[in-house]
């Protein structure tokens, strides 16, 4: 009967730890949130204008005003949320059903969280760059870290990663650190230098000046070993929808491995709020 009475306390301690709303890895996210929020909070108030862009690749041009972002105010973050997206933790690993939170800063910042379960136990990731280094971590049942990549390789690949949302965030476009070139009507090569990584690729907008896709190669995959293979990364986003601010967004977006074998689509997700 004890041995009973501890496993039946075990469990109902587990049960309580795994649906109480606090997680150390979700702490961590909020943390690095707000302080990323103070150090942006000083940015310029003034509002978008034709002008601002004048001397970039005419694709962009057309972009920002078609989207409705002249007139409006600059803003030093973005913050996107996804609902119930497909996720697959690569070729071979499980498919899941994840809730995702992503932070866009003017500055080369990137914080991005991860809430999930894996057979009814709690899974959060954490995917961020800041202070000119990357990372990405996973943690199940709270406490035990399934993966935390880091190095030169996490670095760039993240990076690479806040290239191809700095659409979605104009005034990130106007900073000396990232430079445009026409390639042609509609595909831009980009630019960007950061924290001793530079990385490339190429926008690519439909013919009503949306931007569609983002294709690099400075984006590594990390393999179930732990080793890091350069692979073509793609991001796909598209149905572009007026927002309650008048900002035409995106509301699906998917990110996939061009293998050589064949395209791997691991997250394909649609926006449920921007703001």
């Amino acid at each position: 009967m004890s041995i009973f009475i501890i496993i039946a306390t075990i469990i109902l301690i587990i049960a309580i730890w795994f649906n109480i709303p606090y997680s150390p890895v979700k702490n961590e996210f909020a943390k690095d949130v707000k302080e990323c929020i103070e150090k942006s909070a000083s940015s310029s108030k003034s509002v978008i204008t034709k002008e601002d862009f004048e001397k970039f690749p005419p694709a962009i041009q057309k972009y920002v005003e078609n989207c409705g972002y002249i007139g409006t105010p600059h803003k030093s973050y973005l913050r996107m949320f996804y609902k119930k997206v497909d996720f697959m933790q690569g070729k071979t690993g499980p498919k899941l059903k994840i809730d995702y939170t992503q932070i866009d800063f003017s500055e080369p910042c990137r914080l991005a969280l991860i809430d999930s379960s894996m057979f009814g136990i709690p899974f959060q990731g954490y995917d961020y760059y800041k202070n000119g280094g990357g990372g990405m971590k996973g943690v199940i049942a709270k406490c035990f870290t399934l993966f935390n990549q880091t190095g030169t390789e996490m670095d760039k690949a993240c990076l690479a990663t806040y290239l191809a949302e700095i659409m979605f965030l104009p005034s990130a476009l106007l900073n000396e650190f990232i430079t445009f070139e026409e390639i042609d009507d509609y595909n831009v090569r980009a630019k960007i230098s950061n924290g001793g990584q530079t990385c490339t690729g190429i926008f690519t907008f439909n013919q009503n000046y949306e931007y569609v896709s983002f294709t690099t190669n400075d984006r590594a995959v990390s393999n179930p070993d732990g080793s890091m293979e350069n692979i073509t990364w793609s991001a796909l986003c598209g149905d572009y929808k007026v927002s309650a601010n008048e900002i035409k967004y995106p509301s699906t977006f998917k990110a996939v491995w061009n293998y050589p074998e064949g395209d791997f689509v691991y997250f394909d997700g649609k926006i449920s709020e921007v703001n």
